[in-house]
This record gives structure tokens, C-alpha cells and sequence, in this order.
């Protein structure tokens, strides 16, 4: 079965999501300069510097489910190298990896995953850091209303009570008309005020 045809299949187009997820991303990545890693972030406990660190973590753990069908705890160290452009060339990894047709199924330590929800969480996980990016840059860029509106219910769905303060912060209210992006910022401990 391809991509395209698990695409279909799904709830959602995860192939579609995780490539609108990655060109949001990179738009944010591209203001990165090489004198601003040690900038302050919506992510209290990283610097610019930590947080792409982080993110071509997410990256090269999704690349290493696409590719090879599982993924360890534990990543790799990346060393001493441009984080930004880390970030582009493994974001162009995971979309040849994507396009290429992987499994049905990731293997998560010892647990197996559905390869779309794998993708779905991962967007979710770039598009969000991606605001991140834009943010500590000085530049915030919203998350387009379409792809927030799709990355909300995959969020709830996997963020449980127990990984607030843990993995999470916890969420912050937002009004009732607030449009999708400011809920799923808020939801994932966000507000749309750009760090100092």
C-alpha cells in the first residue's frame, strides 16, 4: 500500500499534514542567524539553540520509524554542527522517506505504532516547535488556520493529564472565539506573547 492510498484511508491525510507541518517549520528556521541560538523561547527550559536540537531530534527519530520500521529510546548524539541547516536537510530526509511509501507500522521501544499516527503526532510536534522557532527569532509567524485546525484534535488526542508539567505545560485559557491556532497554542501551554 502507498502513501498516497494510506492518505485516503485515513482520518486524516497524514502524508499531507506532516508536509504543510515541515514547510511551516522551515519558514521559521529560515530566520535563524548564527548569532541568536542563545535567544529565549516559548519553551521555558531550552534556548533557540536547544530547541533546534530538539527539533532535529523529532526529525531524525521520524525519519529512523519511516526508514527502518522502528525507533529507539534513545537518539544519537548530533555533535557540533548548523543546527538550521541540520533541520532542512533531515525535514527533506523525512519527506523522500514519506514519499517512498513506508510500513503500516513503527515499532516504539517494544510497542507498535500506526505509521499515520506517527505522522500525526510529528506534525504536530514540527509545526508547534516551528511557532517556537519564529517566535525566539523575533519574527512570529501564525500557524496557518487549516493545518492549527487539523493539528488541535491529533494534540488532545495524545496529550493526557499526566504529561503536564512533565512533557507538557499545562494548558491556558483561551476565549471561547479564539480561532484555531490560539487553541492549539493554548492547549499546548502557549500564548501568542513573544518571549523577552
Amino acid at each position: 500500500m502507498t502513501a498516497t492510498t494510506r492518505d485516503r484511508e485515513a482520518p486524516w491525510a497524514p502524508g499531507e499534514l506532516l508536509e504543510r507541518s515541515l514547510a511551516y517549520a522551515l519558514g521559521s528556521v529560515a530566520e535563524v542567524g548564527p548569532g541568536n541560538l542563545e535567544r529565549v523561547t516559548p519553551c521555558a527550559e531550552w534556548d533557540l539553540g536547544e530547541l533546534l536540537g530538539h527539533l532535529y531530534d523529532s526529525l531524525d527519530t521520524l525519519h529512523e520509524g519511516l526508514t527502518g520500521g522502528r525507533i529507539g529510546l534513545f537518539p544519537p548524539e548530533l555533535g557540533a554542527v548548523d543546527l538550521a541547516c541540520a533541520f532542512r536537510t533531515r525535514a527533506c530526509a523525512v519527506l523522500g522517506a514519506w514519499a517512498a511509501g513506508p510500513g503500516e507500522r513503527v515499532v516504539v521501544g517494544e510497542l507498535p505504532l500506526d505509521m499515520r499516527v506517527m505522522a500525526a503526532v510529528g506534525s504536530v510536534e514540527i509545526a508547534v516547535h516551528g511557532w517556537d522557532v519564529a517566535q525566539a527569532c523575533g519574527r512570529p509567524r501564525p500557524i496557518p488556520v487549516s493545518l492549527a485546525g487539523e493539528l488541535l484534535p491529533v494534540a488532545r488526542c495524545v496529550v493526557a493529564e499526566e504529561d503536564r508539567g512533565v512533557r507538557f505545560a499545562e494548558a491556558v485559557a483561551v476565549p471561547a472565539c479564539a480561532g484555531p491556532e490560539a487553541r492549539l497554542l493554548a492547549f499546548l501551554g502557549r500564548c501568542a506573547s513573544r518571549p523577552e
